[in-house]
């Protein structure tokens, strides 16, 4: 079982700085307390042969610090932008770490890009789809060895049911690009 054993103020942060921004608004000075953390990508993969989504589901310290009886989530194979290389290349790489496809970088299609965690970061997302079939898989994925991440397969059948059952937590990168998907994807078909 998942708990949560102690929460403390972080002296020398590896990964989030916390800051004070002070600015100007409408002729008043205004104080806001935020965290600068580091741009990501996001990859909604579509395997063809499974008619099925592709999802990471893992351990979310912040998500069972708010709720203990259930830090676990659904989310779209994602990544921060902490390297020197385009985008695409950090998405591919997160691809093949976290679920196991190698995915060449012409079959990334940018969805579009969009601020995130508004209130308290900030975080500027860029949102890519791809699409998959078995000769692409490599390995089982599961992230970098202090990741535990599963890979979770949603059918296409299942998906909207999936959107809006609340028993499973997931972000809302998952649910607009699930919209997208159906909107933009399906239409073509």
């Amino acid at each position: 079982m998942s708990k949560i054993n102690s929460v403390r103020k972080l002296e020398d942060p590896k990964f989030v700085k916390a800051v004070e921004i002070n600015y100007s608004y409408k002729g008043s000075i205004r104080r806001w307390e935020a965290v600068v953390v580091h741009d990501s990508v996001a990859v909604l993969l579509w395997h063809k042969e499974k008619n099925a989504f592709i999802l990471v589901k893992q351990l979310r310290a912040t998500v069972l610090n708010k709720n203990p009886n259930n830090g676990m989530m659904y989310e779209l194979c994602a990544g921060i932008v902490d390297k020197n290389k385009s985008l695409k290349e950090i998405a591919k790489e997160e691809v093949l770490e976290e679920c196991g496809y190698d995915i060449p970088l012409e079959n990334l299609q940018k969805i579009s890009s969009f601020y995130t965690s508004v209130g308290i970061s900030g975080n500027y997302q860029t949102l890519y789809y791809a699409e998959c079939d078995e000769s692409m898989k490599v390995n089982e994925g599961g992230g970098l060895e202090d990741e535990d991440i599963e890979v979770v397969y949603i059918p296409l059948e299942r998906a909207k049911e999936f959107m809006f059952d609340e028993s499973y937590q997931k972000t809302t990168g998952v649910l607009m690009s699930f919209y997208w998907f159906f909107d933009t994807i399906t239409q073509t078909r």
